[in-house]
């Protein structure tokens, strides 16, 4: 069966923009996207590297991987590859070889909804992956499957060119033409919690705080 692609690539906002998201919290910036947004029930499988870029959307039958394939031969540098594999758990979508394959073509990284395999490649390496699951049975390769489409991620729309972001604490993405406001507002967040850190440790802390 074929796959559809719908683009082979995405309009990119501003790199700096991007990058302004690096060290910005999941948290923070959910708070300031009303709580709302943000996929569930996926966790991180690598050793820690922050997950920034902009979405290179990939829908597939559950358990079959054919179109992550034609994928990787169209992604590159900024992209993060975000799977909807339907959630299934019994077929693993990627493994090593295709990490590999993403890192030479310098993706952000992986965000799988479905599962992995190789798990141990992963947890060693920098290489961005989020997933729902681990087994070591392999995809089939048949499709059908959709190239830079909407896509459903634990709950969560995610169209192509959104900016996702990952860390310990999950994923959260958002359109890329309100990032510039979002981020303002997500670093006046970031300040003011520093600032009330700072009150704490000092013994000058008086009110209440709840930001959880």
């Amino acid at each position: 069966m074929n796959v559809t692609i719908a683009a082979a690539s995405v309009p990119k906002p501003p790199a700096d923009l991007i990058e302004g998201f690096r060290n910005a919290p999941t948290a923070v910036i959910s708070d300031n996207l009303g709580r709302l947004p943000g996929s569930v029930g996926l966790r991180a499988f690598h050793r820690g590297a922050k997950l920034v870029g902009t979405a290179f959307t990939v829908r597939t039958r559950p358990g079959d991987n054919l179109a992550i394939h034609q994928a990787l031969e169209l992604v590159g540098p900024g992209d993060v590859i975000v799977v909807d594999g339907g959630g299934d758990e019994t077929r693993a979508l990627v493994g090593e070889i295709m990490k590999e394959i993403a890192e030479w073509r310098k993706a952000e990284g992986f965000v799988i909804d479905g599962a992995i395999r190789d798990v141990a490649a992963f947890a060693t390496s920098n290489f961005p992956c989020y997933a729902r699951a681990v087994t070591h049975r392999g995809p089939y390769k048949n499709g059908p499957g959709e190239i830079n489409v909407p896509v459903s991620i634990g709950g969560c729309v995610i169209s192509p060119g959104d900016i996702v972001v990952g860390d310990e604490d999950g994923l959260v993405s958002f359109p890329a033409d309100n990032a510039a406001t979002l981020l303002a507002s997500v670093q006046a967040q970031i300040a003011r919690e520093e600032q009330m850190i700072k009150t704490i440790r000092e013994g000058r802390y008086e009110g209440t705080y709840a930001r959880s």
